[in-house]
């Protein structure tokens, strides 16, 4: 097989244009953008990029035919389509052969450098291992690091119920590792060999998410020009993932109640009920029993959710987990990155550890790349943390200023304002500063939205 060309983004969507300035940041992250016509496609298992972004211009068959002999030739090969005409059917076709996003042509340049992020980590998180390591993470089965008391015993529970077909609640903030944990689970239980279905319960409008769920019939609604299968019905004989599930519509929530206790789905459109085996794990960064004193969330629902509840600790509440996080994330980077391999100094690890980590293991990883990219020599220094990650130094006792304690939440808040401010609204550097995604930034400032019209404060501006 041809080893991909790990710099390169042969882009062949003339009908998408690559922001300048997204541009740059590309370069600066040492990749190299290629402008070509569709013809060079023919030479992609040649040239064999990180990443292809083509398009899709009511051609889809023949898109999906070079689709499928790139797939061949070059599996690592990350792919991003863009159609002048987005369409469900098209777009789920594209994802099951194995296409990294599909999006619209006029999509906005903050979402369209979130795909290209997403697609380049995907595409070569594991290219640069030594081929157990890379077999592993393939897999998806490597066991999340516990070194921390509460943090062994999350993992002895996980364990001990990874074989049954229990549902299981995971609970913890946002970047904890949530979705790591239950793919974890998923490779320890006897439907290790069958799919794992992820479903972002956030991402999607009331009425596409029922669609995505439970699939829909031909003719069930406009656009629906074929049957389509739903996660339920993709993940049978495995794990299906309800992520964010405390954002799901009251509406949803009572077919999904349904099938947990018929283990039987509806298509939408659909006449006749559809047997399914599933094991469902639900992840919420929020507090469900909450949830359902305000009406948010149907009370029996949480019931049948929290068979088997886990709670994944803060990063700053398992301080002793995170050396090695950092030894494995350093490791990784360097290894992508292929550059020579980086240790923290003792006064780095006393540095980091004295930090409030709000993003948790997410914005935890994130720093350990930028010091893998950014810092000279082979050894991190506490300096170094201070002069390139953005980290200021401040103990979580000097934060409270005065000794007068600030509620993790309102510190939360000051610190996406601080971000927001300082990178004049760009919600994408914004995010990637604090670790987190553009669309946990942008439910944060719904939140706060909603928290002032609730004070009956103007929320404009």
């Amino acid at each position: 097989m041809t080893t991909a060309c790990k710099n390169h983004i042969l882009w062949t969507a003339t009908h998408l244009s690559l922001p300048e300035d997204l541009w740059q940041r590309l370069e600066t992250l040492g990749y190299k953008v290629l402008i070509a016509d569709a013809g060079m496609v023919s030479r992609l298992d040649t040239l064999s990029p990180r990443l292809w972004v083509g398009q899709i211009n009511g051609d889809h068959d023949s898109v999906f035919r070079q689709i499928q002999d790139i797939r061949s030739k070059c599996s690592d090969v990350s792919i991003v389509l863009a159609s002048s005409q987005p369409h469900i059917d098209e777009a789920v076709q594209a994802i099951k052969l194995g296409v990294s996003d599909y999006i619209a042509h006029n999509i906005s340049p903050d979402r369209l450098w979130e795909v290209l992020e997403n697609a380049l980590c995907h595409s070569c998180a594991t290219l640069a291992l030594p081929e157990p390591q890379r077999l592993k993470s393939l897999k998806g089965d490597g066991e999340p690091i516990a070194v921390h008391p509460s943090m062994i015993k999350v993992m002895e529970v996980a364990k001990r119920v990874a074989p049954s077909r229990s549902t299981i609640l995971i609970k913890g903030e946002t970047g904890v590792g949530k979705e790591v944990l239950a793919r974890f689970i998923h490779h320890q239980s006897d439907r290790r060999n069958e799919p794992f279905v992820a479903v972002n319960c956030a991402a999607l409008p009331e009425n596409l998410l029922e669609s995505e769920l439970f699939g829909h019939e031909k003719g069930a609604f406009t656009g629906a020009t074929n049957r389509r299968k739903g996660k339920f019905e993709l993940a049978d004989g495995g794990t299906l993932l309800l992520d964010e599930i405390s954002e799901m519509a009251v509406s949803i929530q009572a077919k999904l109640l349904r099938v947990l206790q018929e283990r039987e789905i509806d298509r939408v459109g659909g006449q006749s009920t559809i047997p399914v085996d599933v094991r469902v794990i639900a992840t919420t960064n929020r507090d469900l029993e909450a949830e359902t004193k305000s009406g948010n969330f149907r009370l029996d629902l949480y019931y049948r959710l929290n068979v088997v509840p886990l709670t994944l600790p803060p990063l700053r509440k398992r301080l002793d987990d995170m050396e090695p996080l950092a030894e494995l994330f350093l490791n990784q980077y360097c290894a992508l990155n292929n550059i020579p391999l980086k240790r923290l100094a003792p006064d780095a690890i006393n540095f980091l550890k004295d930090q409030p980590w709000h993003g948790n293991v997410r914005e935890f990883g994130n720093v350990m790349e930028r010091i893998s990219l950014l810092v000279e020599g082979n050894e991190v220094h506490a300096c170094d943390l201070e002069l390139l990650c953005g980290l200021e130094g401040q103990s979580k006792d000097q934060e409270r200023g005065n000794d007068q304690a600030i509620p993790l939440k309102e510190m939360e808040k000051k610190m996406i304002f601080q971000a927001l401010d300082n990178h004049h609204g760009n919600r994408t550097h914004a995010a990637k500063v604090l670790g987190i995604s553009v669309r946990t930034l942008r439910n944060k400032l719904h939140e706060y939205q909603d928290g002032m019209e609730e004070e009956g404060v103007s929320a404009g501006g």
